[in-house]
């Protein structure tokens, strides 16, 4: 097969100084995409923020990396948080490169506390970068696509989207969204030729921590390393990858498609809390058709028998 280039095509990769959106940006540009590189550059922390920024923001050096290797880049340093951050970050790419094809929305702030306790500034923190950071920034990107005859969005969720954990429920509230946002956009983009998909990347960004009951090791990082998750990010921020509204867990080298699921269910017109204990059994059982789309059952259940 032929690689799959970019040559021409103008990429935003959100929070890409650092771990995965760095990989995302460092591939496309190695495949002739002209990339602009967003990072805040703040400190990373999972918890409550603190640490040290670096004293230089990680997108510069992502970008110095890309034009010293022949490719096209510039920094931008906005935050995704706001609206007007979101509009400048798509402003660099029209004032730099003249044009915008494919915006990854990667960038986010993790906060992980206690249910009960967590702290209202980090719940907006949480919820204000990894959720309307993805809406912030795809908005104007849709003006522009729209006006441009198409474009793709990449949006990057998160398996505890689907599986959360202790800890993660704010986290995983809002990377459920971006999962919702993302099959929205690609129902209302058909029309405009917009293309937009969501992955679940599994990767080992924090250096020491480590993935479920399996302790950190060197082997574990280069194992779940984070280029093993971009050549899926490329594949669908390419114009000839024909899928959209799809979610893919991404990790280790291993792609599968996510969906939410149905099973046959039951139906009673007259239905009460007790006729509902009865079939738990029939609740219960495996899923095996998709909830949305022309091949799920859900919708013709529920109105079979209507003639209205």
């Amino acid at each position: 097969m032929a690689e799959l280039r970019f040559d021409g095509k103008v990429v935003v990769v959100t929070g890409a100084g650092r771990g995965l959106g760095r990989e995302y940006a460092l591939l496309l540009a190695a495949r002739g995409a002209m990339v602009v590189v967003n990072d805040l550059g703040v400190a990373i922390s999972d918890t409550d923020g603190s640490g040290e920024a670096p004293p230089v923001n990680p997108a510069d050096e992502v970008v110095a990396e890309i034009v010293g290797g022949g490719g096209a880049a510039v920094a931008n340093h906005d935050s995704v948080a706001t609206v007007e951050g979101g509009e400048a970050i798509v402003a660099t790419a029209l004032d730099a490169f003249g044009a915008l094809d494919v915006v990854v929305n990667n960038a986010g702030q993790v906060r992980m506390q206690p249910f009960a306790d967590f702290p209202d500034e980090h719940v907006a923190t949480v919820i204000a970068t990894q959720l309307l950071g993805t809406l912030n920034v795809s908005r104007p990107a849709w003006r522009v696509m729209a006006e441009r005859g198409g474009g793709r969005f990449v949006t990057v969720s998160s398996g505890a989207a689907y599986g959360g954990f202790a800890g993660s429920t704010v986290y995983s509230m809002a990377k459920a969204g971006v999962i919702g946002l993302t099959g929205a956009m690609a129902a209302e983009g058909h029309r405009l030729g917009i293309v937009a998909n969501a992955v679940a990347p599994y990767a080992k960004t924090r250096p020491g921590t480590g993935f479920g009951s399996i302790p950190w090791s060197e082997g574990l990082a280069e194992w779940l390393h984070p280029r093993k998750v971009a050549p899926l990010v490329a594949w669908l921020a390419h114009e000839s990858c024909d899928v959209t509204g799809q979610c893919y867990a991404v990790g280790a080298g291993h792609v599968a498609r996510v969906a939410f699921a149905v099973n046959d269910g039951f139906t009673d017109r007259e239905l009460t809390p007790e006729s509902v204990a009865e079939h738990a059994g029939a609740l219960a059982a495996p899923t095996t058709s998709p909830a949305t789309g022309p091949g799920s059952p859900l919708m013709a259940q529920m109105m079979d028998g209507f003639a209205g």
